[in-house]
């Protein structure tokens, strides 16, 4: 006990031999410090690449997601495995310079700082979403942590992303093409319709905005009606400009395809001539486009072969909704080409004209029935699956005109609201005579094909 008593009681040289025992934990303290930065610095440029592997993996124009849309059933797409992986090493650029994979160059990299114990990417089709996760792994060798027994420290994570294809949809355009379509496009030309019409003969009709399509026996426009007035005085027409529109619509649905085969269309009017109304298809269903674009680039108003003929009833929504319902074979789910999804779209002025002794939701003239769309036969569109997208073009009110007081403004301020009914619901567009119908066309196209929906 004396000894002992000894040595603490003698104070030379304590302080060499307290510093000598206390560096110990000093020194473990300050090399924790810099070997955890370097690791977490390592693990923030190795989360940035797998980020960015993931997204670059199923990137919208990469051959994973091409090789994903070509799938007819759900699961594993290799390749965007593989460009996955390829990414990460490309995109952790420094923090794996030189690194050797686990059993290669075994003899390099143990004098390395840092190996890659693992990189693995999954990415899987499941209905429209392909989904990306890749986890890594990689051991940091320590530096100042070595003093107390800790040689590496373990670097890992993973990300995860989820890219959701366009659906492939087949469109089929109703366009109405009767003789209310005839009115004139703008105010300005309806009042140089009204202008232009103040002198026309009995074939015509004085001071009026619609410009009806009468033609001769021969099929020649006849020279006093107004359809040859609003040619002859370059007053534009609303179906003169949904055909232009559906040209450009045709070109949008090329621009926006993600992949081939994505988009396919169909068009029709109402019929050729008002004494053999009808669903008329003006383009059969298909990818090529151009076909469509030809089909329709030549849509006219419908002819008549004298003013008033068959008391104008040519506009039968509840015909056309029933035949073009019957044309369009079961929707899918929209994640192949053999299943795509079916839409309507259909461009009206939302007035029906025509022969219903029953079940007319306005006041009868005989059995001529004039009303905004009934939409029961739109719900039986929607409760097929099939989706309807409707471009309202404004009914311009008219009141110089005796017939357009006495029979529609009634019933002005329903038409709109019908149209939005008849609709599936966001798929609605009203475009006014001030706005442009192309622009509101693609506008409404766009919103169709890039609908969200709710992932779990």
């Amino acid at each position: 006990m004396r000894i002992l008593k000894k040595l603490f009681a003698d104070r030379a040289g304590n302080f060499a031999i307290m510093g000598a025992i206390a560096i110990v934990p000093i020194l473990g303290s300050a090399g924790m410090a810099v070997d955890f930065s370097r690791a977490m610095d390592l693990k923030s440029k190795l989360q940035d690449a797998a980020d960015m592997a993931v997204l670059g993996s199923i990137a919208e124009r990469s051959a994973g997601v091409a090789q994903a849309v070509g799938m007819t059933t759900n699961g594993p797409v290799p390749l965007s495995e593989a460009e996955a992986e390829a990414f990460f090493k490309a995109q952790s650029g420094g923090a794996l310079s030189g690194v050797a994979e686990e059993g290669t160059e075994v003899e390099k990299a143990a004098s390395q700082d840092v190996k890659l114990d693992l990189v693995k990417a999954s990415v899987t089709k499941d209905g429209k979403d392909i989904k990306a996760k890749l986890t890594y792994q990689v051991t940091l060798k320590t530096s100042f942590l070595r003093i107390i027994g800790k040689d590496s420290i373990t670097v890992s994570g993973s990300a995860s992303a989820v890219y959701q294809t366009q659906s492939f949809m087949d469109f089929y355009m109703l366009l109405d093409n009767t003789p209310s379509m005839g009115v004139a496009a703008t105010p300005a030309d309806v009042d140089k319709m009204i202008a232009a019409t103040k002198n026309v003969s009995d074939a015509g009709s004085r001071n009026c905005a619609f410009a009806c399509h009468i033609v001769a026996e021969n099929g020649d426009i006849n020279a006093n009606s107004n359809y040859f007035v609003a040619k002859t005085n370059g007053v534009a027409i609303r179906i003169d400009v949904v055909a232009k529109a559906v040209k450009a619509l045709t070109d949008e649905a090329e621009r926006q395809q993600s992949y081939a085969n994505q988009f396919r269309m169909a068009a029709y009017t109402f019929g050729e001539t008002a004494q053999d109304v009808k669903l008329l298809k003006v383009a059969e269903l298909t990818a090529d486009l151009s076909k469509v674009k030809t089909g329709t680039q030549n849509i006219k108003l419908m002819s008549i072969p004298y003013q008033g003929y068959n008391n104008d009833q040519q506009t039968s929504f509840d015909s056309a909704l029933t035949k073009i319902n019957a044309e369009i074979s079961a929707p899918g789910s929209g994640t192949t080409s053999a299943n795509p999804e079916k839409v309507v779209f259909f461009v009206s002025d939302g007035v029906g004209d025509s022969n219903k002794p029953k079940g007319c939701t306005k006041k009868l003239t005989g059995s001529r029935c004039q009303e905004p769309i009934d939409i029961t036969y739109c719900k039986t569109l929607k409760d097929r699956g099939i989706k309807i997208a409707v471009l309202y073009t404004t009914y311009l009110p008219l009141p110089n005109n005796s017939w357009y007081n006495s029979w529609i403004a009634p019933f002005q301020t329903e038409i709109g609201t019908r149209m939005q009914d008849c609709a599936s619901p966001g798929f609605y567009f009203e475009v006014s005579p001030t706005q442009g119908i192309e622009t509101a066309m693609k506008a409404l196209f766009n919103k169709v094909i890039r609908t969200p929906r709710l992932t779990s």
